[in-house]
């Protein structure tokens, strides 16, 4: 197929929406999802037993959704807490990289490179995805420890007073780039899935890419995400109203009299209730309130099934049915960090046309490279070095 023609500006991030709406997209971020929230949900209710808090009890008050705030814990507690925390964002920026690389692919005009290809990509380029971030943290922790060895220096009774003073244009030179880079590690999280799928870089070159885009594009940053995120927000609520109206007619239709009735509405109450304790349920239809006069609360215009009594197997099917929510509940944000991961790689393809006068687009990555590569082998030769060896051997025996 031909490559999808890009403007190269601001008109390319409402693209967005309609690119991302895929369901190879929304599948990679819902396994990156799932897999990040069980790696939290584990880590979550480990820093909760590490806390002196009973399994049983944790479970009971915050059930599919741990939280170690507002309990007072040890700081090995909050250790594993945070373990959990950051490796759900790390499944993110990695999904976010697999739907970088299936977007550039797709822009290409490549619509068969799969959600499997975009995997196994990311598991041979995940090293910078994790370690771009993790190296501009620390150059920020290098300027500033030698700003507190500087500092200490000027406790010296009488010389630290100059060795303050003197080389202050320096110290204040350091501190600028400091915040710059404070700036170019928030641009490294949003951008680097971004360009390790869409330009193969490494480490080393991923930050230089960060560097860049915070110098010669911040204004076009902060422009074009002002524009993508109200654009997300907006068509996730569409999504989710297409998603909540074929909730809602399932319930209907399953839960007529003359069907399974009571039976059904208990069963998809209890699942309710099991995914969104405490009332939470509500927030499933909190994106189709309007506002206005006639929708004055969320749920007025469809009342959510009730939970009621269970026998032992409609309790298993309610299980099912609240693992099933779940997934439709994670689909729906799925959709929204698909919208956000295509927006950033239109971004970037963007900045490098502007900047460097580099379409991504026409370029050749390495897949493309290697199908170069294996067209370039040839039979021919194979004969060709033959039909010369026999001639060098018969040569030698007529000389013989």
């Amino acid at each position: 197929m031909n490559p999808i023609n890009l403007y190269f500006d601001v008109r390319d991030i409402f693209r967005a929406p309609r690119l991302a709406l895929s369901g190879k997209k929304i599948w990679i971020f819902l396994l990156g999802n799932l897999a990040g929230f069980i790696l939290y949900w584990i880590f979550s209710y480990l820093a909760l037993a590490a806390a002196g808090i009973p399994f049983s009890d944790a479970i009971a008050s915050h059930g599919l959704y741990p939280c170690l705030y507002g309990t007072e814990a040890p700081w090995f507690a909050w250790a594993l807490y945070y373990v959990g925390s950051l490796g759900w964002l790390a499944f993110l920026h990695l999904s976010c990289t697999a739907v970088a690389r299936v977007t550039l692919k797709q822009l290409k005009g490549d619509n068969f490179f799969s959600a499997g290809d975009a995997w196994k990509y990311v598991q041979k380029h995940w090293h910078p995805v994790i370690f771009t971030s993790v190296s501009i943290v620390l150059i920020l922790g290098f300027f500033l420890f030698f700003a507190g060895i500087f500092a200490l220096f000027g406790k010296i009774p009488f010389v630290g007073e100059y060795l303050f003073a003197l080389p202050y244009l320096f110290y204040f030179m350091g501190s600028v780039f400091t915040v710059y880079t404070a700036f170019v590690l928030l641009v490294s999280c949003i951008y680097t899935p971004a360009i390790v799928g869409a330009y193969e870089e490494d480490t080393m070159g991923s930050v230089f890419q960060s560097y860049s885009i915070a110098w010669s594009q911040p204004w076009r940053v902060v422009l074009y995400n002002a524009i993508l995120l109200p654009l997300a927000w907006w068509s996730v609520k569409i999504f989710s109203w297409f998603m909540f109206a074929g909730f809602q007619l399932v319930n209907h239709i399953f839960g007529m009299s003359f069907l399974m009735g009571e039976k059904a509405t208990s069963i998809v109450g209890n699942a309710l209730n099991y995914v969104f304790p405490s009332g939470l349920c509500e927030t499933i239809c909190s994106p189709f309130s309007c506002g206005g006069p006639v929708c004055s609360t969320p749920c007025s215009f469809y009342t959510l099934p009730q939970a009621g009594t269970l026998s032992g197997s409609e309790t298993g099917a309610a299980i099912f049915v609240g693992l099933f929510i779940l997934i439709l509940f994670f689909t729906v944000i799925s959709y929204g960090l698909s919208i956000i991961s295509v927006g950033e790689t239109l971004m970037f393809i963007i900045f490098k046309k502007k900047s460097d006068d580099d379409d991504l687009i026409e370029r050749k990555d390495e897949d493309e490279l290697e199908e170069d590569d294996d067209d370039d082998f040839s039979f021919d030769d194979i004969d060709g070095d033959d039909s010369t060896e026999e001639d060098a051997n018969s040569g030698d025996s007529e000389e013989e």
